[in-house]
């Protein structure tokens, strides 16, 4: 009985986060034996860092793929941020205005998205889609070809310094938010509303959920979440250009769904995503200690994530055979 409930406990094991661990782990003993200063605290911050703002906006995009919705404009609403905090800089406004003027835009495209989405009723993979395009000619009108930097030196510690002990801001600020996320999703009242809908929107409506109400609230954080990634960007580069954050959006999304994130929405857990992200930058780490391109580095990731669907799809198959197998033997044994 005792062995029983440890094995219910364990069960997760069992699951996509289970084989995400064992990954991790044979990555981070393979790349130890690989460089003495692979462990070592400033490497691993430094391979955060070099992901960080992807990592912020990928917490509300699993929230978003759970509710059953995708947002392919974040990345070009992090390009938006980011050039409008440089266009006003520029243009003679003091930074902290600066700053909310970013966060502002991120907030009037997450409103836009929400509204077509969540009151229109449009596909979320059109109406971010055509997001996508026009947040990323906004920000290409802005600056045109040039670039602009610039910025106050405090502003610019913010993304290339530590800001407590060795730890930089933005990595500070992502733990805060993957702890706000879990809270959420997993044991707040709106976590189960994310997971009804995204199973089935129609009956979540009929259960006295507002449907509606939950979406746009999920899209007008992930504005200004990718505005604030946006403005920590600028923050690390020192400067800003109108292709800035281009193509971000496929990174986050893979890191999603190899957490074990449903594309068709209504499950996956944080803890996935986390594991995921862990294993994507141990990785890339690992494969740059190697000396491999980043090309293929992004092929490795690329079959990691056809794996995350086949795999799951897979076994889903051979269990149902296994079932109509079993099933058929029972009615041929009982018949006999």
């Amino acid at each position: 009985m005792e062995h029983s409930g440890m094995w219910r406990r364990l069960g997760w094991l069992k699951r996509w986060e289970g084989l995400l661990l064992g990954l991790l782990i044979v990555t981070v003993i393979i790349n130890s034996l690989q460089s003495p200063f692979y462990l070592g605290l400033s490497n691993q911050i430094n391979t955060f860092q070099l992901f960080i703002e992807k990592i912020i906006v990928a917490i509300i995009m699993a929230l978003i793929i759970i509710n059953g919705e995708i947002d392919l404009s974040v990345a070009s609403v992090m390009g938006l941020a980011a050039a409008v905090l440089a266009y006003t800089v520029d243009a003679g406004w003091a930074m902290s205005a600066a700053i909310l003027a970013g966060l502002v835009a991120g907030v009037l495209c997450g409103l836009l998205n929400g509204f077509f989405v969540a009151r229109i009723g449009l596909p979320s993979l059109v109406v971010t889609l055509a997001g996508l395009i026009m947040y990323r000619g906004m920000a290409r009108i802005l600056l045109e070809d040039g670039s602009i930097g610039g910025f106050p030196d405090w502003f610019e510690a913010l993304g290339q310094d530590p800001f407590v002990g060795p730890i930089p801001l933005a990595l500070i600020l992502f733990i805060l938010l993957f702890a706000v996320g879990v809270v959420v999703l997993h044991f707040a009242g709106i976590g189960r509303y994310i997971y009804v809908i995204g199973n089935n929107k129609e009956v979540a409506r009929y259960s006295g959920v507002n449907v509606e109400q939950v979406k746009m609230g999920l899209f007008i954080a992930s504005g200004v979440i990718a505005a604030l990634a946006g403005i920590l960007l600028a923050a690390r580069l020192g400067s800003v250009r109108g292709n800035t954050a281009e193509g971000f959006e496929l990174d986050i999304i893979t890191m999603v769904l190899l957490g074990g994130v449903s594309i068709f929405g209504g499950s996956g857990t944080l803890a996935g995503v986390g594991l995921a992200i862990l294993l994507i930058l141990n990785l890339r780490n690992g494969m740059s200690l190697a000396n491999i391109t980043g090309n293929t580095q992004t092929g490795v990731v690329g079959i990691l994530l056809i794996l995350s669907v086949l795999i799951p799809n897979l076994a889903q198959t051979i269990r149902e055979r296994w079932l109509r197998r079993r099933t058929a033997v029972k009615v041929i044994t009982s018949e006999t």
